[in-house]
């Protein structure tokens, strides 16, 4: 037993020891030189380095590890000696990169080296807050945009914020703003933008910045996928009707390039003689229900992207459309003509015999 624990010590030390022997036969790895943060764009961070001159390749590939400490934590690695990240950047920047040799199965890596991008100056709290926005496709495939914002609570009250959004290498200022009580900025409208409808997963950055005669304003960025703030639009040419005892309902996909596989739809039916309500979810493009032919109803659908197409916001519900007629049942209706035949005839009897 003595025996059998001295060879797994000898064992373990020696799978603990290999790693390192490559360093023991002189092979040394020397950090990245001349790393820098830049920004290169809204929202947008270059790293850069340059591969330490004293570093020998013989015999290894050489790459690196990169490491986002924040706004958010990432790690990959490249054979490149730049990158380029997108992130939020109102509270600073940080990064770390590192050489990786590899050779065989071995990997040796150096000393990390270490830079960051402080936050923007400002005020505490005079950024903006419950920033949203909402994306729409026109029927001439054009992409507007909308977004809305509270002031900092610690704002002045002659703040004047400005929006500006990016998207890929393209930016531009709003220039049609919606105020509040205090005359500041706090909506933005693009009728038109250079978002990509047919994109899938683009991001649009947006940037807020301000100015104030009593305050440094602190910038605010934000960044959503394009198709996660769509604003899909009401289904097209929606029509309802009966055939014997099922309601049919047909209609064609929202304007979108997207196909129609890519799309869900809620079904709102309501019955107006008994009061019941109910929302059906279905993803074709018809519809078919058996109902009482004796009530009247209501219809109503409405559209959003399926799940695998990134969901965007619910459309607006379509215009209502009323089918059906509320009707009696034969068998009362009929009680009900016996029961007034029969009293017409009983007082036209008694008027007679009285006269």
């Amino acid at each position: 037993a003595s025996m059998v624990r001295v060879f797994l010590t000898l064992l373990w030390t020696i799978n603990l020891v290999q790693p390192n022997v490559p360093q023991a036969a002189g092979v040394q790895v020397f950090p990245p030189v001349n790393f820098t943060l830049t920004v290169s764009a809204l929202a947008q961070v270059l790293l850069h380095w340059k591969p330490n001159p004293n570093q020998e390749h013989t015999n290894y590939t050489v790459r690196y590890d990169v490491k986002i400490l924040s706004p958010v934590p990432e790690e990959y690695d490249t054979k490149k000696t730049h990158s380029i990240q997108t992130a939020p950047l109102h509270n600073g920047f940080s990064a770390h990169v590192r050489t990786l040799l590899l050779h065989d199965d071995l990997q040796i890596r150096s000393e990390w080296v270490k830079e960051k991008l402080p936050p923007p100056p400002g005020a505490p709290e005079t950024s903006v807050t419950n920033l949203s926005c909402v994306t729409r496709i026109a029927v001439s495939s054009t992409v507007s945009l909308r977004c809305t914002w509270l002031p900092g609570q610690g704002a002045p009250e002659d703040t004047k914020y400005f929006l500006f959004y990016r998207y890929e290498t393209y930016t531009e200022e709003c220039q049609d703003y919606v105020k509040d009580k205090w005359n500041r900025n706090t909506e933005c409208r693009f009728s038109v933008t250079r978002i990509d409808p047919e994109e899938v997963d683009n991001l649009i950055v947006i940037h807020i910045n301000g100015s104030s005669k009593y305050a440094a304003i602190k910038p605010f960025q934000q960044l959503f996928n394009q198709n996660a703030i769509e604003k899909v639009n009401v289904p097209r040419n929606v029509t309802v009707f009966l055939e014997q005892n099922d309601l049919l309902a047909t209609w064609e996909k929202p304007i979108s390039p997207f196909p129609k596989e890519c799309f869900e739809y809620e079904f709102y039916l309501a019955n107006l003689k008994s009061g019941n309500k109910q929302i059906l979810k279905i993803s074709t493009n018809d519809f078919r229900l058996r109902i009482d032919v004796t009530s009247r109803y209501s219809v109503q659908i409405r559209a959003n992207h399926h799940i695998c197409c990134a969901r965007g916001f619910w459309s607006d519900w379509s215009e209502i459309i009323y089918v059906g007629q509320n009707k009696l049942e034969y068998p009362v209706a009929w009680i009900l003509a016996v029961l007034c035949v029969s009293t017409c005839c009983t007082l036209l009897l008694v008027a007679i015999i009285c006269k």
